[in-house]
């Protein structure tokens, strides 16, 4: 048994591994403004995940992962900012405020989790809401640290001086990014396949069963959430390294609703769903405007579509996953996988003759007519 999960181990991570590399090296090759939105759909990865593994194997319903990625925001800038000002240099002055955004919001994740852990249903995600609409006023009451409405700017260190000529900005800030999202889903990965991602789908299908097994449902939940919010703290920092600022406005609820839909049209539970849906919510909004460059439309008309068509063709595809593929687009794709497939396929379709009837016994015949 122990054999078995770590070769599934092993393998998990040499696909995560492999997929890793071959982004970086397109790094390389991606005009700046195609790095800077494939850092951004990193860093998108990174909260994505950890609210797929809370939803999806866990059942904590969470509406307010925006405002755990503005707690990685704002700690990274502060973090940059004071570690600037001290003139620290070199890639600490990266590495350790993305630390200390992981490590911060994980703290906030073990108070908001701990009360979570008590809540059902709709009292669970508005508890949860009710965190990113209270982020201007946390922002306003705190705007000598905080920035107000204005926001935080964000010190960023470059590429170390070794290595400066090999990376351009946008190059060096992608490369972080991806490495940050798959540290995040391959510690996800190897969280959720072992025995307390056991624990966390017994607590999401029956509580009271979980309990009657031995499971501590409470610090279950509280753990997942800090698991999740930890993630999404790291997306918080990486976004903050990105666009170099920290605001309210990039967090509020409009943001938090999208992360959710992104999850639920990717694949809500799957891992390589929460990076189909980090990949739409990038994608989309610039296929949006796109089009609506495109058709020559008044600069009124054009501005109202922008900020609105993307978010109605989200909420369309919302709907067509429910009713269509519940398990969305890795649902689909991984079907599509199985279904051209060898080993996916039934005996009938590989030799073309129906398989050979499975004999029964008197006795179980008898047995199942009893």
């Amino acid at each position: 048994m122990l054999s078995t999960q770590l070769a599934a181990s092993v393998k998990r991570t040499a696909w995560i591994v492999g997929a890793t590399a071959v982004v970086i090296v397109a790094v390389f090759v991606l005009p700046p403004f195609r790095n800077y939105q494939l850092a951004t759909i990193a860093a998108y990865v990174c909260a994505t995940a950890g609210l797929t593994v809370l939803i999806g194997r866990n059942g904590q319903l969470s509406l307010g992962h925006g405002a755990l990625m503005a707690c990685g925001a704002y700690t990274f800038a502060l973090t940059a900012n004071s570690m600037g000002d001290a003139g620290a240099t070199g890639i600490a002055v990266l590495l350790v405020p993305l630390a200390a955004a992981v490590a911060i919001t994980s703290v906030v994740g073990v108070i908001v989790g701990a009360a979570a852990a008590r809540l059902h249903g709709p009292y669970l995600a508005g508890l949860t809401l009710a965190l990113v609409v209270a982020i201007p006023s946390i922002t306003t009451t705190f705007s000598g640290l905080l920035g107000g409405d204005q926001g935080l700017w964000a010190y960023v260190e470059g590429p170390p001086s070794g290595i400066a000529a090999l990376f351009t900005v946008e190059q060096w800030h992608a490369t972080i990014a991806v490495l940050a999202a798959a540290m995040t889903v391959l510690a996800l990965s190897n969280l959720t396949s072992g025995e307390f991602g056991r624990r966390m789908q017994a607590v999401r299908d029956d509580e009271i069963a979980a309990r009657l097994a031995g499971i501590d449902v409470t610090r279950t939940k509280i753990a997942t959430f800090v698991a999740s919010s930890g993630a999404a703290g790291l997306g918080g920092g990486v976004l903050a390294m990105v666009t170099q600022s920290a605001s309210p406005g990039a967090f509020g609820v409009t943001f938090s609703l999208f992360l959710l839909m992104g999850v639920v049209v990717g694949g809500l539970g799957s891992l390589l769903g929460a990076v189909w849906g980090a990949v739409l919510l990038v994608v989309l909004p610039a296929l949006v405007a796109a089009v609506t460059d495109s058709l020559h439309m008044s600069p009124a008309v054009a501005e109202r579509l922008d900020g609105n068509l993307a978010i109605a063709l989200f909420g369309l595809a919302v709907i067509a996953v429910v009713l269509v593929a519940p398990a969305g687009l890795q649902g689909l794709f991984s079907r599509a996988v199985h279904a051209v497939s060898p080993r996916g396929r039934s005996p009938r379709h590989r030799s073309g003759s129906a398989p050979a009837p499975v004999p029964v016994s008197t006795t179980s015949k008898a047995e199942a007519h009893r």
